[in-house]
């Protein structure tokens, strides 16, 4: 059981009225609890106790609990306030059972404190026997995925139910679903975030490494490696386990969106020391797509978790923290902010994948079953010598395939399989990833293995695991039971695979490409079986293994196939660009109705062959009239009909909403009233509220084939489908959000129906011509699959005709030319529903079985004895042999008739059908040998091809023509006077095959080509005689494809077609058709082998059509009204358009229109007679579209067109009844791109005898020929005015070499044009003289159907030249709309403002020099503040600006755009606007074709009076400025810059910065910044110009170079003249404070009073009026008060009169610019639309006419102050003895090494206290560090050289610190470590008062240490001085111990200070503040090498005192025993003989 007791809150933000109502919410694994709501009330008080069960299972370490709270709402949805999470991890660990939790801060959506805190105490009771134990770890590898932004607003919401825990306890949550909206699934944010076109662009990612914590490892030198794309950086190497790096690197790429997305970025920290393979500390890895799915595209300042990849049970290696942005062309990247209390932020709670889902191992386990239909891959060539010499060849298992499986970088591949299409491998591939993973595609391949070559790919497909997964985050979930996420899951199911065609040529395959998953494939591949499962924490043992024969059997159910049957029905086939070989088209479906695939039975998959016929205009089509082919296709596929049918209703559901949302767009557009948008809103709402309800979607369990992610999905989409019912009831009504929310569900809804298991291969149909695969179409199956469930289930095509445009394979054009336009009928369903086909086909299927009898001519006779390789009877190609009598149809199929003889109609159509004029041609051939005379050729008269043709006088008039001409020969060819050209013959060829036209002594053949034009006089033919058997013959010269009616005295060929028409014979309905399969009467020989048979089996199967007995005639009108920016196709900028309309099988061309982009043609296109077969009501509903292709029609080469627009007719049945149609602006497109728009409407009228009359009225004629648009379609007009203000021209480019020097401008609209004065000399004043023209035009009343207006520039050149030298259309007019009678329009007050600005004379400005006293502290505080503190305080950094804001002093406004893009300053284009001209042809590939210069100028459009006797209004340009030039004073100050691209190898930038205005340039190369993205230039410039001529102020940052060129990093643009003109007075910002001296000085050149006198005489207002004394002042009407403004502020010295500061407060609330800094984005030619940076700067501009300007700011840089760190070493102990003397003591020598990062050259180590061992070390030594800090910035200043060879130091900024590490000395060997601790001087940890008090806990990043439970101390630099001791640690077996303590003073002493209490370093002199007196070290700490004495006394003696004692004992007993032994004898033999005695 899990308690919250949700006790109060605090700080609560009040309301904008009145103040909240909160109300807390709880969630905990998806269960959400709430309190009551408390009211009106901002600390509320609940004491309310929440309690969750548990059921039986255990809080594990991820577990967290989610608290939001809310204001309570009565109607609508509740207003988020705040959230926090707060993780359950001490809870989990057994440690405490209740978590008091006080103050936890509530954040808002921008992830910021709101302020509000709330109190809670969680209390945890867990199951007796899951009692965790307290001594087991938790588990460290914790780690977070970013809840992200939340979504804006009222989307906070669904916030909390993205968090959710998904399943069971502890279960992750999945996938990739870190850092983005949470209330949209994964692959929603993806695509909606990812609207980028699909063609290589640039793009930029920056990744900003900044620092490490908690490394692994002991005294290491980290460095971060960076791989992006294949490039690779490194960061400098840094030392310690805490590097800070803050290092940046920028990767650009030129790719496509869909690739670059799945590139990984790879961030590994290496130990450089380490030169073994274990030098890696940890890595992670992340797609640049899920970085570009982030807000703002980036993630800033996260800290990511490193882990081994190596080793899966190693937790976590240490935190790394990163800002990665990926920016796009067009992008303006986010800025980074560094927050406050940063420096101690919590890593937990700002890691990239957050607190509570934890990254765990999991495996995917792919099982690969087997794969069928591969294609033949290898030659035949060893087959076929099997088969010469006897041996079983076998041609269609030349494959040897295997499958490679790739993932996040990993590949992996199965077995190969040698010769074997259908291979099974049975094998199991197993993939180790973290979860969540940031990688989503797992990429399967199939190769073709080859022994001797590179092997080939046979197709690539992809499983998408966001797709097959769910966080359970999409839904917001009421109760705990619902277990909404899934991990990825998938099949067993069949994925296709597609690629390039399957035919096997031993030549490379053109589209290769296709085969690895590049672009669309354009043929089936064959499919592989497989399944995916994932397991968490599993241990793998093998990647690949075999499968278990067990699965391999539960696998064969979801094999059990079912036959499906396809109808095609070919209703037309139209928009063929060319004729010639005859066409055909094939449909197939995997590998069934593939002719050239012998593999499936034979079926009638392909039309007959028919030759196109000309259109009379300019398509050709395919003559096929009231019989329509139609293919049949039955085919064995799983039943999957359950999952087709789930898609086809979503996608059912999601049309129709997006018809209704696209009528309320349009709606939006025509800016209707907002209740009639608002009962559109509420009605599609309800129509979704219901479709929703309404449609079920079929019931998956049961089924056959059901998977484990079918049970998923379904349910995923049921919940999914009740929440977005739920929440589209709480909807709000305002319109525009709810689009919004709309769109996001109508993606969500066409993401729920994507279907990862669609095992059904897509339809494709090909277009052949002769038997070459021409074009192609793929039609995915669940659209046109039949569904007896529901009729939404239906597939949206499915019995209906649709047009399909085929296009060409790996078309380069993209379309840009059509194949052919294709209408056609499809039907698929289970065969089971055969019947059902009976409802939905249209006409009379007829069958029949058809062969050709075939004769030749030989010796003056037609017989079948010259018929070679041909046989009497065949196939249409004349190459299978048939016989009648083996004709047997098919079962089911009895004979109707008789065979007849039926020739072919569309063979014979003769080459003139559908032409109005056509020439006759021949060509006459001689031949000669070299030198001799020319005689007639053997064969005299042939066609082009050399074909035999007719002599010219055999040539008849065929009926209803008429010869125009006699026979002549083509004079417009290379030929000579009497048309002959020349050639030699080459053999073996025996005609030339290149042609000259000057005869040459070698030539031995010539021809001469004659032609006949004849015209068309009537639609009579010649009668078709009726033909008896013994007729129907085709005739043709050569056995080849051409053949013709009449016999001709060449043909030496003829054959005619019989026919046998069959009917079904058990059954009725058009369904009988698919009982047709298999060859009819196939004649195979006795001797042919089997492999021959099986040949031939497909070879003629029966044909079937659908006959229509009833044709409809139609008439069609098309309105052709304008088209508006077009591409420009010419090198004058313009193009000449015309478009081909067309519509079915005819078609008709506009007129075209001379030099322009926005065509105005009015014109109405009639097609009377239109023949159209089928239902009208049919064509009612779904009508053929009227397709237009525009083209620029060029005087020389070919026409090129300018895209393609369809638009569906109006339909009307009835003409009587006929609903006018209304003009639509549609989409233009080309190469899948945006081309213009194009204005038209079509309307077709059903005709029959009845309704002829009823027809509309002719329109009237423009000409003899052209209809115009008719009233009541064609807008209404109103006449209008457009007044021009023509100012001037700027930046005019040189056209064809020379300048362009006297031009005038003309401005067209609506067909009327006007033309300015010409510009006398353009260098010496470029505005035009007389401003302003009118134009008087009939405009259309509707904003929608307005015609651009178009500017083209001319220049007055000698001789009468005006060519055109740039042309501009501005295309949205209603900005320029007004009211002319308003009064004190903006246009005067600008027009006065700029008059102001030009008019000259001398003003006089004294500004008072107020002599002001200061007091010390006052003075000492002055000395602190510069303009520097001015800008940090503006930025808030106030950390930085010391005591500004304390003082009282201003600050500015930064803006973070420039001051142009700031929209209440509307561009600073209020007085006139700049307009881009341009020139020449738009290269479809760029984005803009060339600028060549800028208008300035504006336009008022308004109405004028139908009435002539009503006045005109007034005008509306009357007060203009004057136009001359003046000079001014430009000062420049430029701050800084950020995020500069780095131009130098090391990564870094030396950048300067470069300045032009009109001639002059200013170079600041001297003062290049080193080494630095980041400049702080601060420096003022100042230049003097005239304006308009030097307008253009170019501010450009270079890179210095030694030896090479500087290279431009970037540049920016400012107009000065805009800003000069501007009412909003942009020359020189309003400060907050009229100062007369410190730091805020006045700058301007004249005082706040007299600017408002100004201000109030521009706006045509009475001046303002001041009180004497300046307490009050009047304007407009309005009273304003000193007090008011200056109330709560503090009033310093330094501020001036009281009647100038009023003046300026007020003037403030004008809406003027204020004093300000703009951030500007840098510009490069090489990346246009990618910023190189960002340069913050403002500029001040003042015409010197107007006096001399107050003086400048100084803003340079501050300077860094010089401090030293004295770090006195006293003592150390417990360090660990790391050494056993020789006499077996342990001890260590100890010394002390200390050094601040960065400055690691200056490092410092005490002396050597030899033989501790008790690990105490007295030291009494002093560390002295001198550096360089910023107090404002809290950073070092480091410079230093990065290499020898290095010119420049590099500065670089580093945190404060201090490390200290104890060293034990060794003299022969290395010296061994032993402890660190690294100590932030702005962060000091609290020392311990003594040593027993100072432990590990003390760390602040340690479980459970004390240092995370109270606040933070202050820095060192605030506190001066610190003395206790400190904790070292060291790294054993992974962990971190105690290594040591040592006792420190730590001072910071000021420069100053150093030279009043000196002190050296060490023990040296001046040892003084304080003495350090030598240490007292005990008597035993010496080195032995040295101290021979002290050895023998310390070490010697003490050890062995007593053994030495014992020796000499003993010694002292043996030499008395010695002595003994030697005198005893001797003085035994002298007491025995006494020799005295």
């Amino acid at each position: 059981m899990l308690r919250v007791i949700v006790e109060s809150a605090s700080g609560i933000p009040k309301k904008k009225i009145g103040n909240p109502d909160p109300i807390a919410a709880i969630v905990f694994r998806g269960e959400k609890k709430k309190t009551k709501a408390i009211d009106n009330d901002l600390n509320p008080v609940w004491n309310e106790v929440l309690e969750f069960d548990l059921k039986g299972s255990s809080l594990d370490a991820s577990s967290f609990i989610d608290v939001v709270v809310k204001d309570y709402e009565t109607i609508g949805k509740d207003k988020f306030i705040g959230s926090a999470k707060i993780p359950l991890r001490d809870l989990a660990s057994g440690h405490m059972t209740s978590l008091p939790s006080k103050n936890v801060p509530l954040i808002n959506e921008k992830q910021r404190a709101t302020g509000a805190n709330i109190n809670l105490l969680i209390r945890y009771e867990g199951p007796e026997d899951l009692r965790p134990d307290p001594n087991e770890q938790p588990d460290g590898e914790s780690s977070h995925v970013d809840a992200g932004d939340g979504g804006e607003g009222d989307e906070r919401d669904t916030d909390v139910g993205g968090r959710i825990q998904s399943g069971s306890p502890g279960a992750p949550t999945f996938p990739n679903q870190a850092g983005k909206p949470r209330h949209k699934s994964v692959h929603l944010s993806r695509k909606k975030n990812r609207a980028l076109a699909n063609k290589p662009q640039d793009f930029q990612i920056r990744v900003r490494v900044i620092e490490c914590r908690q490394l692994p490892g002991n005294n290491i030198k980290p460095v971060v490696k960076v791989n992006v794309c294949g490039q690779t950086h490194r960061t400098r190497i840094r030392r310690g386990n805490n590097p800070f790096f803050n290092e940046m690197f920028f990767y650009n790429v030129n790719m496509l969106p869909s690739e670059l997305f799945d590139e990984s970025i790879s961030l590994r920290i290496y130990d450089s020391f380490s030169l073994r393979a274990d030098g890696l500390l940890g890595d992670f890895k992340l797609d640049v797509g899920y970085i570009y799915d982030n807000p703002g595209h980036a993630i800033m300042r996260k800290w990511l978790l490193l882990s081994d990849p190596d080793d899966s049970s190693s937790g976590a290696r240490g935190y790394l923290k990163v800002s990665i942005t990926v920016v796009s062309s067009g992008d303006d990247p986010p800025t980074e902010r560094k927050e406050m209390r940063e420096e101690h932020d919590d890593i937990e709670s700002n890691l990239l994948v957050p607190a509570g889902v934890t990254m765990r191992w999991a495996t995917l386990r792919l099982k690969v079953y087997r794969a069928e239909d591969m294609p033949q891959m290898d030659d035949a060539f060893i087959q076929t010598v099997k088969q010469v010499f006897g041996g079983e060849g076998d041609r269609k298992n030349l494959v040897d395939p295997y499958v490679e499986v790739s993932f996040a970088g990993k590949k992996l591949c199965t077995k190969v399989i040698e010769k074997n299409a259908n291979p099974e491998w049975n094998q199991l591939i197993n993939l180790q990833v973290k979860f969540p993973s940031m990688c989503e595609r797992i990429q399967l391949t199939v190769y073709d293995w080859d022994r001797l070559t590179k092997d080939d790919a046979i197709g690539t497909t992809f499983l998408n695991l966001s797709k097959m997964s769910s966080s359970g985050g999409e839904i917001e979930v009421s109760t705990a039971a619902s277990e909404v996420g899934f991990l990825p899951a998938f099949g067993p199911s069949y994925v296709n695979l597609y690629g390039s065609p399957r035919e096997f040529t031993g030549l490379p395959d053109p589209y290769d490409e296709l085969n690895f998953g590049k672009g669309q494939g354009v043929a089936y591949r064959g499919r592989v079986l497989v399944e995916l499962s994932t397991e968490l924490d599993g241990k793998v043992d093998m990647n690949v293994d075999d499968i278990s024969s067990d699965d391999i059997l539960v696998a064969q159910k979801y094999q059990r196939r079912r036959k499906f049957s396809l109808c095609a029905v070919f209703h037309s086939a139209c928009m063929l660009q060319e004729p010639g070989e005859p066409i055909q088209f094939e449909v197939s479906i995997g590998n069934y109705g593939n002719k050239l695939d012998s593999t499936c039975k034979p079926l009638s998959s392909t039309t007959q062959y028919s030759f196109a016929v000309f259109d009379g205009n300019h398509y050709y089509y395919l003559p096929w009239a009231d019989t329509k082919p139609v293919v049949i296709l039955t085919s064995h596929w799983e039943d999957i009909s359950h999952r087709l049918f789930s898609v086809n209703i979503l996608l059912f559901i999601a049309e129709r909403l997006e018809s209704h949302l696209n009528s309320l767009k349009n709606a939006m557009l025509a800016k209707e009233a907002e209740t009639h948008l608002e009962e559109i809103c509420r009605e599609l709402i309800n129509h979704m509220i219901e479709d929703l309800n309404s449609f079920q979607l079929p019931v998956v369990e049961g089924q056959p084939h059901v998977t484990a992610l079918d049970l998923q999905l379904r349910k995923l989409r049921d919940d999914s489908i009740r929440e977005m019912a739920n929440r589209m009831r709480e909807g709000a009504i305002d319109v525009k959000t709810t689009v919004e929310d709309i769109e996001d569900w109508l993606d969500r809804i066409k993401q729920l129906a994507e279907e990862p298991q669609n095992s059904m291969p897509d339809v494709i149909i090909w277009m052949l011509r002769g038997e070459k695969r021409v074009a192609f179409a793929r039609v995915p199956a669940n659209q046109i699959l039949f569904s007896n469930f529901s009729e939404q289930a239906c597939g949206k095509h499915c019995g209906r005709t649709q047009t399909i445009f085929m296009q060409y394979p790996m078309d380069k054009n993209k379309g840009v030319k059509v194949p052919v336009q294709l209408r056609v009928n499809m039907w698929l369903c289970l065969s089971a529903h055969e019947k059902n086909f009976n409802n939905f086909s249209d006409g009379n299927f007829s069958v029949y079985a058809e062969m050709y009898e075939n004769q030749a001519h030989v010796l003056g006779k037609w017989g079948t004895t010259g018929l070679v390789g041909r046989h009497k009877f065949s196939n249409v190609t004349g190459k299978v042999k048939l016989k009648r009598e083996r004709f047997l149809p098919p079962r089911g199929w009895d004979w109707e008739d008789d065979w007849f003889v039926d020739p072919e109609r569309w063979l014979l159509t003769e080459a003139d059908a559908g032409h109005t004029e056509f020439t006759d041609e021949v060509f006459h051939n001689e031949t000669r040998f070299p030198g001799g005379e020319w005689n007639a050729a053997a064969e005299p008269y042939t066609d082009v091809n050399g074909e035999t043709a007719q002599n010219p006088k055999d040539f008849e008039c065929p009926m209803g023509w008429r010869w125009e001409d006699d026979w002549s020969f083509d004079s417009d060819k290379a030929v000579d006077e009497k048309g002959w050209e020349y050639g030699v013959t080459i053999p073996p060829d025996d005609k030339p095959k290149s042609w000259v036209a000057v005869e040459k002594m070698y030539h031995v053949h010539r021809r001469k080509r004659l032609i006949r034009p004849r015209k068309k006089i009537s639609d009579k033919t010649a009668v078709t005689e009726t033909r008896d058997p013994g007729e129907g013959w085709e005739y043709s010269s050569l056995i080849g494809w051409k053949f013709h009616r009449k016999e001709r005295s060449s043909d030496t060929f003829r054959r005619r077609r019989w026919r046998r028409k069959m009917v079904p014979s058990d059954r009725l309905g058009s369904s009988a058709i698919f009982k047709l399969e298999g060859a009819l009467g196939v004649d195979v020989d006795e001797k042919a082998s089997k492999a021959d048979a099986a040949k031939l089996f497909g070879a003629n199967t029966p044909s079937v059509s659908c006959h229509f007995t009833q044709s409809y005639r139609y008439h069609l009108r098309v309105y052709v009204y304008q088209a508006r920016n077009l591409c420009a196709m010419d090198k004058n900028s313009f193009s000449d358009p015309y478009a081909h309309v067309s519509f079915l099988h005819v078609s008709k061309t506009t007129e075209v229109i001379r030099s322009t982009l926005n065509p105005s043609w009015d014109q109405t296109l009639i097609f009377e007679d239109i023949e159209i077969y089928g239902d009208p009501q049919t064509i009612a509903v779904n009508p053929p579209d009227v397709v237009l292709e525009l083209c620029d029609s060029d005087q020389v080469g070919k026409d090129e067109p300018l895209g393609r627009c369809t638009c569906p007719p109006v339909v009307t049945l009835n003409p009587s009844m006929a609903v006018r149609p209304k003009l639509l602006w549609l989409p233009v497109t080309k190469k899948g791109c945006s081309a213009g728009e194009i204005l038209l409407a079509a309307e077709l009228f059903l005709k029959n005898k009845e309704t002829d009359g009823d027809l509309p009225l002719v329109p009237p004629r423009r000409g003899e020929k052209l209809y115009m648009v008719p009233q009541g379609i064609r807008p209404v007009v109103q006449l209008t005015a457009i007044e021009i203000l023509t100012w001037g021209l700027r930046n005019m480019t040189t056209y064809q070499l020379a300048t362009v020097s006297s031009p005038s401008l003309i401005v067209e609209c609506g067909g009327e044009v006007v033309e300015t004065a010409v510009v006398k000399n353009i260098k010496k004043n470029p505005n035009f003289p007389g401003s302003v023209l009118l134009l008087k035009v009939l405009l259309p009343k509707e904003e929608m159907y307005t015609p651009p207006i178009v500017l083209k520039v001319i220049d007055h050149r000698p001789f009468g030249r005006k060519p055109v030298v740039g042309q501009c259309t501005i295309e949205r007019l209603e900005e320029f709309r007004c009211d002319p009678y308003c009064i004190n329009s903006e246009v005067c007050m600008s027009a006065r403002v700029a008059m102001i600005a030009a008019s000259h004379g001398e003003v006089v400005i004294d500004i008072e020099e107020g002599t002001v006293v200061k007091s010390e502290p006052q003075a000492e505080m002055e000395e602190t503040v510069d303009w520097w503190s001015k800008f940090y305080a503006s930025v808030e950094q106030q950390e930085k600006c010391g005591p500004y804001l304390k003082m009282g002093y201003d600050t500015l406004h930064m803006f973070d755009s420039e001051l142009e893009e700031v929209a209440e300053f509307q561009g600073l284009s209020d007085f006139c606007s700049t307009f881009k001209l341009q020139r020449g042809k738009t290269e479809y590939d760029e984005d803009d074709p060339s600028v060549v210069g800028e208008f300035k100028g504006s336009f008022k459009i308004y109405p004028l009076p139908d009435d002539p006797g009503v006045p005109t209004p007034p005008r509306q340009f009357r007060e203009l400025p004057e136009s001359g030039p003046q000079e001014c004073l430009v000062r420049i100050y430029v701050v800084r810059c950020l995020d500069l691209q780095p131009k130098d190898t090391n990564g870094m930038c030396d950048p300067y910065v470069k300045i032009s205005l009109g001639r002059k340039k200013l170079d600041d190369r001297d003062n290049y910044k080193p080494n630095t993205l980041n400049p702080e230039f601060g420096k003022m410039y100042e230049l003097s110009c005239f304006l308009p001529q030097d307008k253009d102020l170019k501010i450009a940052v270079y890179d210095y170079d030694l030896l090479s060129r500087d290279e431009k990093v970037g540049e920016t643009v400012i107009d000065l003249e805009n800003r000069l003109l501007s009412r909003f007075r942009a020359g020189c910002g309003l400060p907050k404070t009229y100062c007369v001296s410190g730091i805020n000085r006045w700058r301007d050149q004249r005082k706040p009073s007299q600017i408002f006198q100004n201000v109030a005489k521009v706006r045509g207002v009475t001046p303002p009026l001041i009180e004497g004394d300046g307490s009050s002042l009047t304007f407009s009407g309005k009273r304003y008060n000193l007090q008011d403004f200056e109330a709560n502020t503090v009033i310093h010295p330094h501020l001036g009169p009281a009647r100038e500061r009023l003046a300026l407060h007020v003037l403030r609330t004008q809406n003027l610019v204020p004093e300000h800094v703009e951030t500007r984005s840098l510009c490069s030619s090489h990346q246009p639309n990618l910023s190189q940076g960002k340069i913050q700067m403002w500029v001040d501009i003042f015409p010197k006419s107007l006096g001399l300007p107050g003086p400048p700011w100084d803003i340079t840089p501050r300077k860094a102050k010089k401090y030293v760190l004295r770090a006195i070493i006293w003592n150390t102990t417990d360090v660990t003895l790391d050494e056993r003397s020789i006499t077996g003591e342990d001890m260590s020598d100890i010394y002390v090494k200390g050094w601040m990062p960065g400055m690691e050259d200056s490092k410092q180590q005490t002396d050597v206290h030899y033989r501790s061992l008790d690990g105490d070390g007295n030291f009494n030594w002093r560390f002295i560090f001198g550096f360089d800090y910023l107090p404002a910035e809290q950073m070092c200043v480091v410079s230093r050289k990065e290499h020898i060879w290095n010119l420049d130091k590099t500065e670089l900024r580093i945190p404060p610190k201090l490390i200290i590490q104890i060293w034990d000395n060794d003299k022969f060997s290395l010296d061994d470590y032993l402890g660190t601790v690294e100590l932030d001087l702005l962060n000091l940890i609290s020392p311990a008062k003594s040593s027993e008090k100072c432990s590990l806990k003390m760390l602040p990043w340690r479980e459970g240490s004390v240092a995370s439970k109270k606040p933070l101390p202050n820095s060192l630099f605030s506190q001066k001085s610190v003395r206790g001791w400190w904790p070292c640690t060291v790294e054993q077996d992974g962990k971190l111990v105690l290594g040591g303590k040592v006792e420190m003073t730590l001072e910071i002493v000021e420069e100053k200070e150093m030279e009043e209490r000196p002190a050296g370093k060490g023990r040296d002199e001046p040892n003084m503040n304080p003495r350090l007196d030598p240490p007292k070290r005990p008597d035993t700490s010496f080195f032995w090498f040295t101290s021979p004495c002290k050895t023998m006394k310390f070490i010697v003696w003490r050890r062995f005192k007593w053994i030495f004692i014992g020796a000499i004992l003993l010694l002292l007993v043996f030499l008395f025993l010695g002595i003994l032994l030697y005198s005893l004898p001797n003085y035994i033999s002298m007491k025995i003989v006494k020799p005295f005695s």
